[in-house]
């Protein structure tokens, strides 16, 4: 219970900074369009071209997987561009700022080669991850997604890193590590909390949904009716994603202001944080 209190206060603090700043949400809405974009730029082509068929065959083409690498590539340069804008507006806020989403882009586009680094390393160990995965079984492949549990915990401060000081990839990477070395935990409550309360939010959307789709379809016998609240589920849970994704991204922001300060600024509340991230050593 007490997890869960603490878990609920953290989306509160993060939603206090989005209503401070409501245009943050532009940032995840610019990441979905991209991302939809460049899935669609790569699917199409591949699928006319037979590579996909190809990845699943004994045959499988190098050329394929290169596609699929470099749509990894720019598929990560869009959410981190997108992620590196959202937290350094965020922290321009906790920084006692008043941020524009114009602020946001600039930062973002400032740090464009650095995106890019990223991405091309995130693309690679992700690649790797995935093809071990695929050709492992049992305590194998649960071996991978426990080190790709730790890339994800490693990298948890790289894009408040490269909003924030401007440097390049691996030097990131590093920064990221050494200060999650100062406020490591037994878990990354605040993240999954939040994760958690939106899933459960989904969830009960979900539910409702259908149940009343369901008494309108047979019910009331009203087809559009039922689609109708099929059509508002769907944009629910749209919004609903998109505010977890922002609300994730200022968190984030808090996170690394906390580890580098010490302190998260008015909307947090720096105890919350630090019980959030119990300082430890021995890890990494």
């Amino acid at each position: 219970m007490e997890k869960l209190r603490n878990s609920w206060e953290l989306v509160k603090a993060s939603f206090r900074v989005l209503l401070a700043d409501k245009e943050l949400v532009v940032f995840p809405i610019v990441s979905a369009i991209g991302t939809l974009i460049v899935t669609l730029t790569f699917a199409l082509p591949m699928f006319l071209s037979g590579l996909v068929d190809s990845l699943f065959s004994d045959n499988i083409q190098i050329l394929g997987f290169l596609v699929i690498f470099l749509f990894y590539i720019v598929q990560y340069t869009v959410i981190f561009f997108a992620n590196t804008a959202l937290v350094g507006a965020a922290v321009i806020r906790l920084r006692g700022g008043n941020p524009t989403v114009g602020q946001g882009f600039q930062i973002a586009f400032s740090r464009l080669l650095n995106i890019i680094g990223y991405a091309l390393i995130a693309a690679t160990v992700g690649m790797i991850l995935r093809a071990v995965s695929e050709r492992s079984r049992g305590l194998g492949r649960f071996a991978i997604s426990l080190i790709g549990f730790a890339w994800n915990v490693a990298t948890f401060l790289v894009v408040p890193v490269l909003a924030v000081e401007g440097v390049g990839p691996i030097e990131a990477i590093k920064r990221s590590v050494y200060l999650l070395r100062k406020t490591w935990g037994e878990q990354i409550a605040g993240n999954i909390g939040i994760g958690t309360v939106f899933g459960l939010i989904s969830f009960g959307i979900i539910m409702l949904g259908m149940v009343f789709a369901g008494l309108a379809f047979i019910a009331l016998e009203s087809a559009a009716l039922a689609i109708g609240i099929f059509v508002l589920m769907v944009i629910a849970l749209i919004l609903i994603g998109l505010i977890n994704s922002t609300l994730s991204g200022i968190y984030a922001a808090a996170v690394y202001q906390y580890a580098e300060t010490g302190h998260t600024g008015g909307f947090f509340d720096d105890s919350m944080v630090q019980r959030t991230f119990n300082t430890k050593t021995g890890y990494f």
